[in-house]
Order: C-alpha cells, then sequence, then structure tokens
C-alpha cells in the first residue's frame, strides 16, 4: 500500500507548489482542456520526472502514434526513452503479443478487448506512473454513459491495486464536463486558453479538486515554451512577512526630496502620473541611480521603450546607469506585455526580491503593464497582492501612469491612486507664451509632504524644482489664470 501522505512530483515547474508538494501517489487524476492547451507535454513532463526518479512508466495513446509523441518531445528537447508506450492500432498484432508498441483502429476494437490488452499490459509492465490519452476514445468505444463508467472505475481499481500515479487527459470532445469521470478521479486539472487583445494566448491551470490536500485555488497562468510547461501559482500576499525598519529613500535631488517630505520609504507603493514628457520615468530613474550609488539593488522593469532608450536618456541628464548596471546593482528589464503573463512577471519580480536582494522595484509604466492582463479587474486584484506582499517585504515600490492628454482635463486608463502610498502629480501648463512642467504631491500616507505646486525645469545639469507657483491658480488643469492680476514668472 502506498501512504496517505507520499507525493508524486509533476516535473512541471511551480505546480507541485500550487498543489503542497506534488500528486498524492497511487491515485487517479483527470487533466482535461481543448486541443492545444498543453496535456500531452504535461503528461510527458509528469513520466519524465519519473524516468528520473527510476520509476518504471507507462504512456498509453489512444489518439497519438508514437512519432507524433516523439515529435512532441523533440521539440522540447526531450527524449522518451525510458518510457513504454502502448499505441492503439493493429489489434491483432498486438494481441498476438508482437510488439509492444502496435497500434490499432479504436473505432473498430471493442472496449473489453481493448481493455483486456491494457490491463495485461499493466500487469506485465507494472508502471508507476501511467497516461492514458485520451478518454474521448474510451467514450466512443463504451457507447453508454454506464458503460463508460464501469470502465473507468476498472482501470481505477486495478491502477489503484498495484500504487501505480495515473493522469487521465480529456479533450472536452463530450457534450459539456465529464461528470462520470470527475466524480471517480482523485483530483481535477483544467487547462485553459484565451486569447487577449493582442499577442501570445493567455493560458490558465485550475485545480478544481483534489482529495485531502491543501492547494491554491483559483486561475494560475502557465506558459508553454521549449522545455515544457512552467506554472506560475497565484501570489498570495498574507503567505509572506519580513520585519523591516522604515527608513527613506532620497533621490539624490534636495529639492524634489523636500517636496516629497524628505524621500519616500521603504515599504511602500509610489505613483508619479501625469501626461507623457512631463519627467516620470525621469524621476523615477533619479530615484533608482541614488538607491544603487547607496549600495541597493534596484529592479527596473520597463514596459515603454526600450533600455537603450532609457540609458541614453539618462545620460543626456548626467545620470550613469551603466557602471551600476554592469555591477548588478540596478536589474534594468525590457518587458513586452504581449509576450509575458501576468502571473510570470509577478513570479519574476518576487524571485528577483528574493534572490537578488531588491530594494526598489520601477513598473514604467502601469500602462504597458495593463495590457498583459486579461481584464481590468484582475490588474486592480493583481496589483493589491503584489505590491501588498513588496510593502511587506520592505521595498519600495515606484509606478508610472501615463495620463491621455497633454493639456486640460486628463484620464488615464486605470485609476490606481487608492493603491498608492503616495501619489505624485506632473502637468503641463502654458504661461508667458510657453509649455512648462509644474509638480505636486497629491498624498503621502508615510509622513508629511509639500502641498505646494513647483515648476519643474529638466535640462542636461539634471532636475530643478521652482519655487512654489503662488502666482497662478488652475495649473492642474493645464490653463492657469493670474492671481490677482499677477503673471510675474516664478523663478528658481
Amino acid at each position: 500500500m502506498t501512504p496517505l501522505d507520499a507525493r508524486c512530483r509533476t516535473g512541471v515547474p511551480g505546480l507541485d507548489e500550487v498543489i503542497g508538494g506534488g500528486l498524492p501517489k497511487g491515485c487517479l487524476y483527470l487533466v482535461d482542456g481543448h486541443p492545444g492547451v498543453g496535456k500531452t507535454t504535461l503528461a510527458l513532463q509528469f513520466l519524465l520526472q519519473g524516468v528520473k526518479e527510476k520509476e518504471r512508466c507507462l504512456y498509453i495513446t489512444l489518439s497519438e502514434t508514437k512519432d507524433e509523441l516523439d515529435a512532441v518531445a523533440r521539440s522540447h528537447g526531450w527524449s522518451l526513452e525510458g518510457i513504454d508506450i502502448i499505441e492503439l492500432s493493429a489489434i491483432e498484432r498486438s494481441l498476438a503479443g508482437k510488439s509492444q508498441n502496435t497500434m490499432f483502429q479504436s473505432a473498430e476494437v471493442e472496449l473489453s478487448h481493448l481493455s483486456k490488452l491494457l490491463l495485461e499490459e499493466l500487469d506485465r509492465i507494472e508502471p508507476a506512473r501511467v497516461v492514458l490519452d485520451s478518454l474521448s476514445e474510451m467514450r466512443l468505444l463504451a457507447q453508454s454513459p454506464l458503460r463508460y463508467r464501469r470502465q473507468i472505475l476498472t482501470f481505477k481499481q486495478r491502477f489503484a491495486g498495484r500504487g501505480a500515479t495515473v493522469l487521465l487527459l480529456d479533450d472536452r470532445t463530450a457534450t459539456g464536463a465529464d461528470a462520470q469521470v470527475q466524480s471517480i478521479v482523485h483530483g481535477l486539472f483544467s487547462m485553459e486558453m484565451a486569447p487577449l487583445k493582442y499577442g501570445m494566448f493567455r493560458r490558465t491551470l485550475t485545480v478544481a479538486k483534489l482529495r485531502g490536500v491543501e492547494f491554491r485555488e483559483g486561475q494560475q497562468d502557465y506558459v508553454i515554451r521549449r522545455g515544457g510547461i512552467s506554472v506560475y501559482g497565484r501570489l498570495v500576499a498574507s503567505e509572506h512577512h519580513s520585519e523591516f525598519k522604515k527608513e527613506p529613500c532620497l533621490s539624490g535631488n534636495t529639492e524634489l526630496d523636500l517636496l516629497v517630505g524628505g524621500g519616500l520609504h521603504t515599504g511602500t507603493s509610489n505613483l508619479i502620473m501625469g501626461p507623457a514628457g512631463t519627467g516620470k520615468s525621469t524621476i523615477s530613474v533619479m530615484f533608482s541611480h541614488a538607491a544603487a550609488e547607496r549600495g541597493q539593488r534596484v529592479a527596473f522593469y520597463g514596459f515603454d521603450e526600450t533600455t537603450h532608450i532609457l540609458r541614453d536618456r539618462a545620460r543626456q541628464m548626467e545620470i550613469d546607469l551603466d557602471p551600476h548596471i554592469a555591477s548588478g546593482h540596478i536589474l534594468l528589464r525590457q518587458i513586452d506585455p504581449a509576450q509575458i503573463p501576468p502571473g510570470e512577471l509577478a513570479a519574476d519580480i518576487v524571485r528577483t526580491v528574493k534572490e537578488r536582494g531588491a530594494r526598489i522595484v520601477v513598473l514604467d509604466s502601469l500602462n504597458g503593464y495593463a495590457n498583459s492582463m486579461p481584464t481590468e479587474d484582475y490588474l486592480y486584484l493583481h496589483l493589491h497582492e503584489l505590491l501588498t506582499y513588496l510593502n511587506q517585504q520592505g521595498v519600495m515600490t515606484i509606478m508610472i501612469l501615463a495620463q491621455h492628454g497633454l493639456v486640460g482635463p486628463m484620464g488615464a486608463p486605470v485609476d490606481v491612486s487608492y493603491l498608492a502610498d503616495t501619489v505624485i502629480l506632473t502637468r503641463y501648463f502654458e504661461a508667458h507664451g510657453a509649455v512648462n512642467k509644474a509638480i505636486s504631491v497629491i498624498k503621502k500616507r508615510s509622513g508629511p509632504h509639500e502641498t505646494t505646486l513647483r515648476e519643474l525645469r529638466m535640462s542636461k545639469r539634471g532636475v530643478h524644482l521652482g519655487p512654489p507657483l503662488t502666482a497662478f491658480e488652475g495649473v492642474l488643469t493645464g490653463v492657469p489664470r493670474a492671481v490677482a492680476g499677477n503673471l510675474s514668472r516664478s523663478s528658481g
């Protein structure tokens, strides 16, 4: 008998963490999903893990040939050596025992003959891991729900008697969910894929059932790349708590640090919001550079511009990021939101914090980040967990959000200001026949800050803040008005 707490590692990166350490051994599991979601790939990873652990493994394929399985394996750089394969065709030869890997047309074979053959092979091989692909062929042969259910129960009893851990694959060709099998199996894994507006499919895996095991509920992102499937479990911030000391993080610019009340703080999330070109990225680069100068590690995720352009713009303002990138104090990553799911990005950020000790994380910008999300609501929930996690690790987060429009009323693709501890607002405004920039701090939960609006000027010598714009009102609207007829331009 297999111990109830014995676990079978799946060989799928991230999946064992989702299910609490692996599949309970000696049980039957259903993996269902439409064609193309990666069921066969997952099944092969499961068996290859068994080969690594010196276990006997059996793949029963009712719908694909061995050559097709070999092609899938080669596409991932795998070899199927060590896996026994039964492919169903030419039943006469198989029953005569002429070949282990024999094929027959399932539509022409009685279910009883097929069952007899499979059980004989099971007794002969005595596998520890088994994959049966797929149940749709078995369902067609059974012709009735009762006979189908009885056949699955027979397999379950025989597999359990030998302590085998079994994956049943189903391509959902039956109408609706297959309740017959779902009620029998020990666990149910559903794989889905859905198109986004642009870019790769978003693939999610859901553990709908796993008896006697505490697992992570909800949709888990996964990707299929060369090398197989990787699962990125949903981040739950409440599982991660760390003690840290609240400390200020300075930008290296005295005027800016005074405006924000002596710097931003560790364990806070900070939003810099404004129209394009008002200096949002520059401000985030200043905080990043100053942190690297102090010996801290920074993870800078750029969604909207290439890393080459970002570094070049920083150099033009006498902010040289290259030495810190070379030393590893600044990790500069260019992200294509059309090619990375939210779960993978969150996992990369968490790994960077844990393994590389990043103390500042910059997301530039949330506009690009939002494009990797399936819906707007998902963005809010995802960001809430991610920011809460980072705050609890004592990491300072800087988020950039570009608003729509240049002057006048502003709009934003998403409203995440309630998630931020600090909100810094940048604006264009027109005065004296010129377009100027302004900066202000709207809120700061971690301490006091200036409530004034200041002119923001950027040049090759860096960023400079002018005195409070007391001569104007309505600067945030983009169309200021003179106060008491005074149009004297503030100078700093």
